[in-house]
């Protein structure tokens, strides 16, 4: 949902401000600024993204089929079950933590 955004409108002229003046800079009149709240439109683009079709629902990871993949095991016994039994040719891996953990030591 988009932010509210707030302008100030002076009552003699209709000058439009981002913020408050006392002496409007169109006409010269002092205390006739006004604040209005706007609400923007929803975007175009949002307003077409309404899904259609059945609602997908939930799945345990333990029902979910594994397709059979050659994997090349890494020889470190937590790192192939994080991996799912090892490295699938042709993968990206992204490797990230913070300094020190042993990133660098783990891919040597």
């Amino acid at each position: 949902m988009a932010k509210k955004k707030t302008r100030y409108v002076c009552t003699n002229c209709g000058s439009v401000s981002s913020r408050w003046l006392g002496r409007c800079p169109q006409c010269g009149e002092w205390n006739t600024m006004t604040e209005e709240t706007v609400e923007p439109e929803a975007p175009k683009a949002a307003q077409s993204m309404a899904r259609s079709g059945p609602a997908s629902q939930a799945a345990s990871l333990a029902d979910i089929a594994m397709e059979d993949m050659a994997r090349m095991e890494t020889g470190i016994g937590e790192l192939d079950r994080v991996l799912g039994g090892g490295i699938v040719p042709g993968a990206l891996i992204l490797l990230s933590g913070d300094p020190g953990i042993g990133k660098s030591t783990l891919v040597l």
